[in-house]
């Protein structure tokens, strides 16, 4: 079945980076677009960004410039590098994908930016 498991997060200083990494497993994975979305306490899932089967990437506003998305296929693993990092982007964070139209959700990886 399909699986999705996060790693990476933890609490970092403001300005700090962090990567994080989720591994794929039960599907095709170079198929697929990889998106990784977050939530922070008492707000919606947002998406942060998104990688396309092709290597295309998507950045919400609030992000771009600052984290960058990626792909290696041969590890069936996406990951998010995540520079300057700022207190309103702790959350946690979820990998996705959608197979046959059904959505799949990593446990997520909780980041807290604080000083």
């Amino acid at each position: 079945q399909v699986q999705l498991v996060e790693s990476g997060g933890g609490l970092v200083q403001p300005g700090g980076s962090l990567r994080l990494s989720c591994v794929a497993s039960g599907f095709t994975f170079s198929s697929y677009a990889m998106p990784w979305y977050r939530q922070a306490p008492g707000k919606q899932r947002e998406l942060v960004a998104v990688i396309s089967s092709g290597g295309s990437t998507h950045y919400a506003d609030s992000v771009k410039g600052r984290f960058a998305i990626s792909r290696d296929n041969a590890k069936n693993t996406v990951s998010l590098q995540m520079n300057r990092l700022k207190p309103e982007d702790t959350a946690v964070y979820y990998c996705n994908v959608q197979v046959s139209s059904r959505n799949y959700w990593g446990q997520g990886t909780q980041v807290t930016v604080s000083s």
